[in-house]
């Protein structure tokens, strides 16, 4: 059983940044691949970034790539996404997510286990 805990979330101008961390509960964190979606007023819930258990592999949509990056530190069971460059378009809730299988980023409803969001307000 992992439990994830979002923060870091805010109200921010256009070409700022802020940085977004999960606590993740749970003796086997190191062994579970991490990622964040993310879900705009009135729009599905669409993947953001995900790091593998290992840190051997890294994937972005192609909206945050070079302004967003995903790092994990697993000692201290956490995750994190530096967001750099927002633009309103980036206004969403952000979900922290585990799974077991890399591949289930690429599929949100099969992620098995979520946060319950923080909130990204990014205004001109």
């Amino acid at each position: 059983q992992v439990h994830l805990l979002e923060s870091g979330g805010g109200l921010v101008q256009a070409g700022g940044s802020l940085r977004l961390s999960c606590a993740a509960s749970g003796r086997t964190f190191s062994t579970y691949h991490m990622g964040w979606f993310r879900q705009a007023p009135g729009q599905e819930r669409t993947f953001v970034a995900a790091v593998s258990w290992s840190l051997a592999a890294t994937n972005y949509a192609d909206s945050v790539r070079g302004r967003f990056t995903i790092s994990r530190d697993n000692a201290n069971n956490s995750v994190y996404l530096q967001m750099n460059n927002l633009k309103p378009d980036d206004t969403a809730v952000y979900y922290c997510a585990a799974d077991q299988n890399y591949s289930d980023f690429f599929r949100p409803a099969g992620i098995n286990y979520w946060g319950k969001g923080t909130l990204v307000t990014v205004s001109s």
